[in-house]
């Protein structure tokens, strides 16, 4: 223990175990933290720069599983961490090392960055005992701190933002990668919130027609050892270390305040904020990865561990580590955590990465799992939109459709058949019209709504939209790892050329198969996604795994062509069709039941002949050519009267030869008109009355009719 240490001693009372972390009260602030298996707990206080230690305190009660103390002199900006004494016995799943210091896992700001050294690791790494051995390195000098704050902040008078899922248009970004790149954000600002505050990226954003910024990982995380060393970094931010703490790199002002405001001025734009969380697993990886946190404060009670070896952890995540939701302390983190960000900083919904892993037991996962009904039955929680992604590498993993009632889900398999059926490939027909339907064969129970089907056409993790249909393999050479990570199921192509061309038929042609491909997306029944950037066809150059790849390849060009301005205008338009007309977002599924008391279908399936689809039809593997009529008399919701929407028809032809299709005679119309054709680079503004029975639909397009009654 150093002098300056020994200088100092801090006046502590016994405190109090609620609540957990650090807890400024106004006259001083109260410490608490959870280990079940620990035999003592240091506070460890170090100077405003966070180099020096200056103090040790040894928390003097433990409540309930909790150590706590109270500290009166202390105050907003002191910078702490744990040191946390107890058994070194990998085999019984116990790893703690008191000379680690140790973030605590409630702390609401980090400060500092790690340093990867030795010291970080609570065995020593050159060992022939492997983990098994015990290191005495001290880790604080490479370690980040955690930091006191007052949460005071004033919020104003903007009530909160509740867009009805039915409404809900997604947008999913970057928080550093969409302002890096921005001409109108000030370099000092580029990459953090107060970079996605400026008034013309919100404006942009605001005008194309969404509701909802869904934000990647934005708590504290790490970077990882191998990516350093090859230059790189963690990007997309999926190894958390901190469910309290935004990642310090994000707040320009070293002040967590800033997200506040973000937040207010997303608020203040009409839009709402979701944030991508990752429960599932640590930064701290397996028996080999280092001690920063709950590996040192409990590990046996943090993690899931092999039950015949509990040395080894179990992988669910793919990541080295996997959170044991079913204790109930963690289960606690998670959902504390949780309503610090829906209460505090006032965020609108979460969209959590591998799911799974949040509802599984040990025999499998279970809709009934603690978590997933604590979300629904809490007061806070149960009113934020909740987005699962339904599937992780454990046994069993894929759930899509299988989360309970109140959950959202990404759906993947409307990715992947849409991209398949503009692709031209075979057997795509039958499967598109469940898609195009909010996948009713996954979702059509419980009550369950058709907001729960989350589509999307791209994502953070793939190809761009414009990589959609200008590659036919992928191409992650810039990851060092010999292309091979990554998906090789793109579902995707080049049209003719790999990668960017000056032919100006594959040009066209790409641009109309990125109409097509959005066309589908926002006219299709459920919640939409859209990825920031492909509005004006931003690229990637093929790369469907960035996650290392911090720099131009992945933050969104700004730097916007005459193409890109064009698409622009054309998504707007398609936005603002999908927002006028509510029969495109309907509250109840699209069956085809005939409803004899109104005498018609709410939707009904064309061949190009103009009849209605026959099982001979739906088994033509050849078929890539079908009409989908929404008829607006169709009963909207549960109440039993007819339906006054708009009577739309939706035509698709993923053929490359233009298909002639015979138009549908609907009771009480008058004439079809045409609100949107992707054949044309420009949307018309306003609707182009058709004089024939008939129409060509030219190959692979599509049309949205309206019928004039």
């Amino acid at each position: 223990m150093s002098t300056a240490r020994n200088r100092q001693h801090s006046r502590v009372t016994e405190g109090n175990p609620f609540p957990l972390g650090a807890t400024w009260d106004g006259l001083g602030v109260n410490f608490a933290l959870f280990s079940a298996h620990a035999t003592r707990v240091e506070l460890c206080l170090f100077d405003d720069q966070g180099k020096e230690e200056i103090e040790r305190i040894e928390l003097p009660e433990y409540t309930d599983e909790i150590w706590h103390g109270y500290l009166p002199d202390a105050r907003p900006g002191q910078i702490y961490g744990y040191r946390v004494y107890g058994p070194y016995d990998p085999a019984a799943g116990h790893r703690f090392n008191h000379h680690k210091l140790l973030l605590d896992p409630y702390a609401k700001q980090l400060v500092g960055k790690l340093q990867w050294s030795e010291a970080l690791f609570g065995y020593t790494i050159d060992s022939p005992d492997g983990d098994l051995s015990f290191d005495e390195r001290d880790s604080a000098a490479f370690v980040p701190k955690c930091k006191v704050i007052d949460p005071a902040f004033t919020w104003g008078e903007q009530p909160p933002i509740r867009v009805p899922w039915d409404s809900t248009l997604l947008y999913e970004a970057h928080l550093r990668g969409i302002s890096m790149r921005h001409p109108a954000v000030p370099d000092a600002l580029r990459g953090t919130c107060a970079g996605l505050t400026n008034p013309e990226l919100l404006r942009h954003i605001r005008e194309l027609g969404v509701t909802s910024v869904e934000l990647l990982p934005v708590h504290a995380f790490v970077n990882d050892q191998h990516l350093l060393e090859n230059g790189m970094n963690n990007y997309w931010g999926y190894n958390s270390i901190g469910f309290f703490a935004p990642h310090p790199a994000y707040l320009a002002s070293g002040k967590v305040s800033e997200f506040k405001e973000m937040v207010a001025h997303l608020h203040a734009a009409g839009l709402e904020l979701i944030l991508d969380v990752v429960y599932n697993h640590t930064a701290e990886g397996n028996e080999r990865g280092p001690t920063l946190c709950m590996r040192g404060i409990d590990n046996a009670s943090y993690y899931r561990l092999l039950p015949e070896d509990r040395r080894y952890y179990i992988n669910d995540s793919g990541t080295g580590n996997t959170l044991d939701l079913s204790h109930p302390c963690v289960l606690q983190m998670v959902t504390d955590s949780l309503r610090y960000w829906a209460s505090e900083m006032r965020v609108d919904g979460f969209r959590f990465d591998l799911a799974t892993i949040l509802g599984r037991h040990p025999h499998g996962f279970d809709e009934r799992h603690g978590f997933l009904v604590a979300c629904r039955q809490d007061p806070v929680l149960s009113k934020v939109k909740l987005i699962a992604e339904p599937w992780d590498c454990g046994p069993g993993g894929y759930q899509v459709g299988r989360f309970p009632p109140g959950w959202a889900e990404w759906n993947d398999k409307f990715r992947d058949n849409v991209r398949a059926f503009w692709k031209g490939d075979e057997g795509e027909l039958a499967e598109l019209a469940s898609r195009l339907t909010a996948s009713g064969d996954h979702y059509n129970q419980r009550g369950r709504r058709p907001f729960a089907s989350v589509n999307f056409i791209t994502a953070h993790d793939g190809f761009t939209l414009r990589d959609v249909v200008s590659y036919d393999h992928k191409h992650n050479e810039d990851n060092n790892e010999n292309n091979q990570d990554g998906t090789d199921h793109n579902r995707s192509w080049n049209h003719g050329c790999e990668g960017e061309t000056h032919d100006p038929g594959i040009r066209q042609l790409r641009l109309q198969q990125m109409r097509n491909l959005l066309a589908t997306l926002l006219f299709a029944q459920g919640t939409p996604m859209l990825l920031a950037g492909d509005e004006f066809g931003r690229t990637q150059h093929g790369n469907n795994n960035a996650y290392c790849q911090d720099n131009e390849l992945s933050w969104v060009d700004w730097n916007i062509d005459e193409e890109g301005h064009v698409l622009i205008a054309f998504c707007q338009r398609l936005i603002d069709l999908r927002r006028s007309h509510p029969i495109l977002r309907r509250r109840r599924f699209l069956v085809g039941h005939y409803n004899e008391e109104l005498g018609v279908k709410d939707v009904t399936w064309l061949t190009p002949d103009g009849e209605e689809m026959t099982e001979a039809h739906w088994h033509d593997n050849q078929a890539r050519c079908m009409g989908m009529l929404m008829d607006g008399r169709a009963q909207p919701t549960g109440v039993k009267r007819s339906g006054a929407d708009a009577t739309l028809l939706l035509l698709l032809n993923a053929h490359h030869e233009s298909r002639t299709f015979v138009l549908p005679e609907v009771a009480g119309g008058k004439r079809w008109t045409c609100l949107i054709d992707t054949h044309r680079p420009v949307a018309q503004a306003t609707p182009q009355p058709l004089h024939s029975d008939t129409l060509n639909l030219a190959g692979r397009s599509l049309q949205l009719l309206e019928l004039q009654r």
